[in-house]
């Protein structure tokens, strides 16, 4: 798996280039291949791949006909009208040959964890990294190594990273960094296609999310995966919704990890009580109405919500509810019945912080009818208390939405 940083004594001018359509080559049958293959395939490089034989992966693409392969081993004309090349061997005479023969015909190429070798790099970091002063950098490096060396992974190390409430750009600056050096990325069920993307563009990409009574991996073997990539010594990034520190099992997984022995550290998110919040113009808190704010999971057991009934309802106070979709009416009546007047400001944030968000509104009463009638969906969150009056005025997302929406017809988002 390519690592490929810019060293210290190249400088390396950043580019994007428009290869839609246009002719390159892989040389190489591996995964690695196969991952420089996908990441071209995505920027729509008619591409053809040499290599006697070919993985699972490569195989694959080649019978749905996204990609021409040639059984046979690489001759240097090979590279004659392509575009841009890369090399991923297990041979370095091979991946040496192909280089010259692209040097020489002056086309891109990229040779798998040899910079000399390249003419560009599939950078670590291409935006975030230049953030970074050189010092800050080593220090970062630094972090690293030194959790590492504590840990027995073998060189592998886990980012658990928060990837915030949904619109891509409330991503960390950190949490985008760490994704561009990752070499596996596993991400869950909440966390948006365009988030993956900005992952770096070779890196394995895994779905590990979890959907109400639907998942892809139970919770022990995502912690087994993360252990088994790391000691294979990957840097993997473990890619959760919101914070991964509120409501999203980040804890437990962390715990696994600290068990076997496994470097790594946390990248906090912007939580989806914070996104939905404020893009719904509801703030937590106010002098004039909310002096607190509380967090709780609406998850039903043995079908009814399980709450603290008697910290929720005091005064002056903000109510979040995670998850709580399903088990809407129960909260809403528990609230009712244990003080809270029916008549309490509530909303419902569908979506959050993303063009398609909706906010229903209501009150304690009249909300789960209000939120049946409209078809509302998870992911959505309960905010309840006075802070809610707040959106008839402070509501300023519908209109810049519809902007994006608007927008987004005919427009080619860059993964």
């Amino acid at each position: 798996m390519s690592r490929l940083a810019p060293a210290a004594d190249r400088a390396y001018f950043a580019a994007f280039l428009d290869l839609r359509g246009k002719p390159g080559v892989v040389v190489g049958g591996g995964a690695v291949a196969a991952l420089k293959a996908e990441a071209l395939l995505r920027s729509g490089v008619r591409l053809t791949v040499i290599a006697p034989e070919l993985c699972p992966r490569l195989a694959e693409l080649t019978l749905f006909g996204v990609l021409r392969h040639e059984a046979r081993r690489f001759q240097p004309g090979d590279l004659v009208g392509a575009e841009i090349a890369m090399a991923a061997t297990d041979d370095p005479a091979v991946n040496a040959s192909v280089s010259a023969a692209a040097r020489a015909l002056k086309i891109p190429v990229n040779v798998a964890d040899d910079t000399a070798a390249s003419s560009f790099i599939v950078m670590d970091g291409p935006v975030a990294d230049l953030a970074l002063s050189g010092n800050e950098r080593a220090a970062e490096t630094a972090l690293e190594e030194k959790l590492r060396e504590d840990g027995k992974a073998g060189g592998g190390f886990v980012s658990l990273v928060g990837a915030g409430p949904g619109d891509p750009e409330l991503l960390t600056l950190r949490a985008l960094r760490v994704m561009q050096r990752a070499d596996a990325v596993l991400y869950d069920h909440l966390v948006a296609p365009a988030l993956v993307d900005l992952a770096r563009r070779d890196a394995e990409r895994v779905y590990v999310g979890k959907e109400k009574d639907n998942h892809a991996l139970g919770q022990d073997k995502i912690n087994a995966l993360m252990v088994r990539l790391a000691r294979a010594g990957k840097r993997v990034v473990r890619l959760k919704g919101g914070d991964p520190f509120i409501f999203g099992r980040g804890g437990e997984e962390i715990e696994s990890l600290a068990e076997q022995g496994i470097p790594f550290e946390v990248v906090p998110g912007v939580t989806a009580a914070s996104g939905a919040s404020s893009y719904a113009g509801i703030p937590l808190t106010h002098r004039d109405y909310a002096h607190a704010c509380v967090f709780a999971t609406g998850h039903l057991r043995n079908g009814a919500a399980q709450l603290d009934w008697t910290s929720l309802v005091r005064p002056k106070q903000t109510i979040v509810v995670y998850m709580g979709v399903g088990a809407l009416a129960a909260i809403c009546a528990g609230l009712i019945e244990h003080g809270l007047a029916a008549a309490t400001p509530a909303a419902l944030v569908e979506t959050a912080t993303l063009p398609q968000q909706r906010v229903i509104q209501g009150t304690l009463r009249t909300l789960p009818g209000l939120a049946t009638h409209a078809g509302v969906k998870p992911p959505a969150l309960l905010i309840a208390g006075e802070v809610v009056r707040l959106r008839s005025r402070l509501a300023w997302f519908e209109g810049v939405a519809g902007q994006f929406t608007a927008a987004a017809h005919g427009h080619r988002r860059l993964t």
